[in-house]
């Protein structure tokens, strides 16, 4: 017998596409599961091919890129769909544009072994600035198709965000073990595998895979249900009612603000471990007592330690949140960064893998905390015409604010003490006093979270977010 059902039109579908409550978990966990798999295929590994490529002193810039992009594109879509576009409409049309653009990127690299830092740069810029609204656009098209199932995102969206957790995961383990010659194609772990230097993590054939991945993505979310458009497809005269512009207004809510500017300081915390964890684990290659030490030669495999953390942590977030509130919830996220740094600067990928993988674990925690808190927290409080906006000022201020400016003085503090250097096996390494650079990064996250325990006050915000 068929599991398929008939439906009103005459079609037949199978239960996880429907439209029932079950079908559309099933379906939103799909399309998280295809957003961060986009992300994960270069996110994690992007420095090891810059480095290669003799780019390694642009990497805050090619991480910064996504930030700056962040400082208006998301607030700029989450506008257009609060008003124009339905959300999922437009979460496809970003994924198209930015797949196209990540496809451009990987040719130019792919037939330019030496390419140029401006060109490379641009294109991959451009990818950025369509791919990163995609984030808050998924969280506004969760929660509002959860809400039309008369579903709480509270309790409903944490087991559906771990599937991008392991999307994440995927696509970060397919780099660091597939490789390409020519025509061949195979997966090795081996260091001592002649085509260990042709695996994804360390070529632009990164990039190929994330732009293969968002075609897929685009294609899915146009499948979506429709998510209603909250005003009518017309502009004031009033130019404070302009998208953007009314998303920033949002900054005057009391509400929101000390919200909005804490998450500007923790997003730096993000995309230093997103830059740089790869890099300093691959570095132990270029150090003779390390070189054959499977956490050297698997940088992006041991990197998913910290998302398989994330997959983990991020399904009690919702008990959390309900039982110690927003505040205690954003404080442990931060404490949480502090001890990641701190054990990054005491570890090595021998005797001392056990305090990298420590960091790894407590990573869930800092991000999945924070993001999730932060994402629900948002949806509470914005006015209910403005959630799609409110969700993309949050993402401005985390990956825009917070991250290029954030990663622009954290690569001069790690160009500071290290630099790029051609080892005895002929590649290069980012070598260097990393362990300061890690206590540095430690002591910032400590400071914010003094400032944050001392000065986050908002009546009402906690008592809100408990279930």
């Amino acid at each position: 017998m068929s599991d398929a059902r008939i439906h009103h039109d005459g079609r037949r579908r199978l239960p996880f596409l429907t439209n029932s409550v079950m079908g559309i978990k099933t379906r939103l966990s799909i399309l998280t599961f295809l957003q961060f798999a986009v992300w994960g295929c270069y996110l994690v590994s992007l420095g090891q091919y810059l480095g290669a490529a003799g780019l390694g002193s642009g990497i805050p810039w090619f991480y910064a890129a996504g930030g700056f992009a962040a400082l208006f594109a998301p607030a700029l879509m989450g506008a257009v769909a609060d008003r124009f576009v339905p959300a999922q409409r437009l979460l496809g049309l970003c994924h198209a544009v930015a797949a196209v653009m990540m496809m451009l990127t990987w040719h130019y690299g792919y037939t330019h072994p030496h390419p140029r830092f401006a060109v490379i740069f641009t294109l991959f810029a451009l990818s950025e600035l369509f791919f990163i609204p995609t984030v808050a656009l998924c969280n506004s098209v969760s929660f509002a198709l959860l809400k039309s199932r008369g579903l709480d995102p509270v309790r409903a969206f944490p087991s559906i965000r771990v599937w991008g957790t392991v999307g994440f995961v995927a696509a970060m383990w397919t780099v660091n073990s597939i490789w390409t010659d020519g025509s061949a194609v195979g997966f090795t772990l081996s260091e001592s595998s002649p085509h260990a230097m042709q695996r994804f993590q360390y070529t632009v054939m990164q990039l190929f895979a994330a732009g293969v991945t968002g075609v897929v993505t685009a294609v899915y979310a146009a499948c979506l249900p429709e998510v209603a458009v909250c005003r009518r497809n017309t502009i004031s005269g009033d130019w404070r009612t302009w998208p953007v512009v009314g998303s920033l207004r949002l900054l005057g809510d009391a509400r929101l603000l000390p919200f909005f500017l804490f998450s500007m300081l923790i997003g730096v915390a993000l995309q230093i471990n997103n830059g740089y964890v790869a890099p300093f684990l691959t570095h132990f290659r270029g150090m003779p007592e390390f070189a054959g030490t499977f956490g050297a030669s698997n940088a992006t495999l041991l990197s998913s330690l910290s998302q398989i953390s994330e997959a983990l942590w991020i399904l009690p977030v919702g008990c959390v949140l309900a039982r110690a509130g927003v505040k205690r919830t954003v404080a442990m996220a931060i404490f949480a960064w502090v001890a990641n740094f701190a054990l990054f600067a005491m570890g090595d990928t021998g005797r001392g893998i056990w305090l990298i993988v420590g960091a790894m674990l407590v990573y869930g925690v800092a991000f999945d905390f924070f993001n999730v808190a932060g994402a629900l927290f948002i949806d509470r409080q914005a006015p209910a015409s403005d959630r799609s906006a409110a969700q993309g000022l949050l993402m401005m201020m985390t990956k825009g604010v917070g991250a290029s400016v954030g990663m622009i003085v954290a690569g001069w503090v790690v160009n500071r003490f290290c630099r790029w250097e051609i080892a005895a096996d002929g590649q290069r390494y980012f070598m260097g006093d990393w362990s300061t650079v890690w206590w540095i990064f430690s002591g910032y996250c400590m400071l914010v979270l003094v400032a944050f325990v001392v000065c986050f006050r908002i009546s009402g915000s906690d008592r809100d977010c408990r279930a």
